[in-house]
């Protein structure tokens, strides 16, 4: 604890204003361009939550200031003072081979270790309730009402089977942030030959064994356009998550196939106008409703 009160690691810019927040992360240049297309996209849902930006050293303050000239509150944190074989198992490199990802492809600029970096949302303890959203994400309605959901609650990591219905999926949670959780998380991150497969969603998943399950469309995977398209109904979706390929990116190798979620990223990273999101056409595929057979 440092002497203004601030828990260690965490430097907050300025003071809470809510009760509630939403937070993300965000670690480099693409992901404060992600943030800011979600800040936007909170903002026009009418939310009285503050909007947390969580940003490590690797962030310039240029590449903040349009997420603060939104209203968002910047809180830099540090990296988890993590052992040297816990950090080695972790880079990129070795947990890349270790555990491959074989459904899509992690960019250039995704470091698994800033992954871990989410645990210091358990240090705002300023606020009763967050809910943590990735920075490749768009809130496309008021979800304001998960802030009364228990802690922790996540969706499955559903894109390609009704299988991942087990598994979560850590771009979307709830969090009561508290000192003596935050305390027990480090002591089960570090452990001798720890290996967490996929960083801190296998940890999350570990540490919250009984976690709660929110509907998935409160993280709508982008791969469920075309994998499953029979998920996806624009008039339900809360939060829409691009996993494994970022729409800002170039030569985007699913661009073909995921257009249209791409092009509504840039509306809202770009302050366009919005679509009506209800009015949308759904994913190639999709059944009409109704037009199932008794």
């Amino acid at each position: 604890m440092t002497e203004t009160g601030t828990p260690d690691g965490i430097r907050p810019k300025t003071i809470a204003r809510s009760a509630h927040a939403f937070v993300t992360l965000v670690t480099n240049l693409d992901y404060a361009m992600g943030a800011l297309a979600l800040a936007r996209s909170i903002g026009l849902t009418g939310s009285a939550a503050d909007i947390v930006v969580l940003h490590t050293g690797g962030v310039d303050a240029a590449d903040l200031a349009p997420l603060e000239n939104l209203g968002c509150r910047l809180v830099e944190v540090d990296h988890l003072n993590l052992s040297d074989g816990f950090n080695e198992r972790h880079a990129r490199g070795n947990l890349h081979a270790a555990a491959p990802f074989a459904k899509g492809r992690k960019p250039a600029f995704h470091s698994p270790l800033d992954n871990f970096c989410k645990l210091r949302l358990w240090q705002l303890v300023e606020y009763e309730a967050c809910v943590f959203i990735d920075a490749d994400a768009l809130v496309l309605r008021n979800i304001d009402r998960l802030f009364a959901y228990p802690e922790f609650s996540a969706a499955p990591n559903v894109y390609e089977s009704l299988e991942d219905f087990k598994r979560l999926n850590s771009g979307v949670f709830v969090a009561r942030p508290s000192a003596e959780t935050f305390a027990a998380m480090l002591e089960k991150l570090d452990q001798p030959d720890i290996f967490w497969r996929r960083t801190d969603q296998t940890f999350l998943e570990t540490f919250f064994p009984d976690w709660h399950g929110l509907p998935v469309t409160m993280n709508m995977l982008q791969y469920v356009w075309f994998n499953l398209p029979e998920l996806w109904d624009w008039k339900q979706i809360g939060v829409l998550h691009y996993q494994y390929e970022k729409p800002w990116e170039a030569n985007h190798p699913k661009a073909d196939r995921l257009e249209p979620l791409i092009a509504l990223w840039h509306a809202y990273h770009d302050g366009a106008a919005i679509p009506d999101i209800a009015t949308l056409a759904g994913p190639p595929g999709e059944k009409p409703a109704g037009s199932e057979v008794a």
